[in-house]
C-alpha cells in the first residue's frame, strides 16, 4: 500500500540530506507524503524527485553550530508549524591510525575534534532543539544514524566507530528520558553500502593506507563483501526504507534500539 506508513504531512528534518544516505532518506519521505526540511552545509540543494515548494525546504546548516541549528528549527516552525521526526544523518568519517610511524595518517586532535563535533555535537544540538518541541506536544521520533562499525569497531576508523558507538548510547539513554513524553528515539546502523559521492579518493587513500592495502584492493572488497552473509552491498534505498519504517506509527513500540541494516554482517 502506498501510504501504509501513514507519514503523509508529517514534518521531517533530515540533516546531511544533500547526498548519500541522507539524499535517499529525503526522497523516501517525500514519496511517503511527508513535508521535509533538508539540511546540509552545501550552498545549494540538489534536485529531489517529488519535491515542491509546498513539501520541501532547504536550509543551509552547519550542525556543529548551535546558533545555526536553532535558526534552522525556528525556520522549520515558521514554514511547517511543528517537527514530527528528526533524522540525525549528518556525519563525517576520516580514516586514521592510532600510531603511524611514517606520520602520514596518524590520529591527531584536529581529526578527533572534527569527527566528534559533527557526529556527536551536531546530533546533540539537533536532538535537543527538536525534543523541546516534541516534548511540548507529547509526540515525536528521533532517528539517529549510527553505523555497523559502531557496533563492531573498524580498522583504521576508530574515531568514527567510537563516535557511532556513542550515538548508540545516546539513543538508548534519550529513549529512557523521553519515552514518558511519547517520544521514541531509535537508531539505524548501516553496513557496507553501494558507492556514493561521499566515497572520495582521499577517503579511500587514507582507509587503504590504514589497512596496508592499495586503493584498488580496497575497491575490490566493496563488491566481494566476503564478510556479509547476503553477499552484496546494501542499497541506499534499503537504509532509507528502514528509517521511514522506524519513524512511522508501524514501529510505535520500538524504542531505544539501533537497527543493524548490514546484510547480517557481524564479527562471527
Amino acid at each position: 500500500m502506498e501510504n501504509w506508513l501513514n507519514l503523509k504531512d508529517k514534518v521531517v528534518i533530515v540533516t546531511g540530506g544533500a547526498s548519500g544516505i541522507g539524499f535517499a532518506v529525503v526522497e523516501e519521505f517525500l514519496a511517503d507524503g511527508a513535508k521535509v526540511v533538508v539540511c546540509d552545509i552545501n550552498d545549494c540543494p540538489p534536485s529531489f524527485q517529488g519535491a515542491t515548494e509546498k513539501n520541501m525546504i532547504y536550509i543551509k546548516t552547519d550542525v556543529t553550530s548551535k546558533e545555526q541549528v536553532d535558526k534552522m528549527v525556528e525556520k522549520t516552525l515558521e514554514v511547517f508549524g511543528t517537527v514530527d521526526v528528526m533524522v540525525n544523518n549528518a556525519g563525517i568519517n576520516i580514516p586514521r591510525l592510532l600510531v603511524d610511524e611514517a606520520g602520514k595518517f596518524e590520529l591527531d586532535c584536529d581529526v578527533w575534534d572534527k569527527v566528534m563535533n559533527v557526529n556527536l555535537k551536531g546530533l546533540f544540538f539537533c536532538s535537543q532543539a527538536t525534543a523541546r518541541i516534541m516534548k511540548a506536544k507529547r509526540s515525536g521520533v528521533i532517528v539517529n544514524m549510527s553505523s555497523e562499525c559502531g557496533l563492531e569497531g573498524s580498522e583504521g576508523q576508530s574515531v568514527y566507530a567510537a563516535s557511532k558507538a556513542a550515538v548508540n548510547a545516546l539513543t538508548r539513554s534519550w529513549a529512557k528520558e523521553l519515552g514518558k513524553f511519547g517520544i521514541r528515539v531509535v537508531g539505524i546502523a548501516p553496513g557496507i553500502l553501494e558507492a556514493t559521492g561521499l566515497r572520495t579518493l582521499s577517503y579511500e587513500t587514507a582507509l587503504a593506507y590504514t589497512r596496508g592495502i592499495t586503493v584498488e584492493k580496497l575497491r575490490e572488497g566493496y563488491s566481494k563483501t566476503g564478510t556479509t552473509p547476503m553477499g552484496r552491498s546494501g542499497k541506499l534505498s534499503e537504509v532509507a526504507s528502514a528509517v521511514a519504517f522506524m519513524a512511522s506509527e508501524k514501529a510505535g513500540y520500538v524504542d531505544g534500539v539501533t537497527l543493524n541494516v548490514a546484510g547480517g554482517k557481524t564479527r562471527g
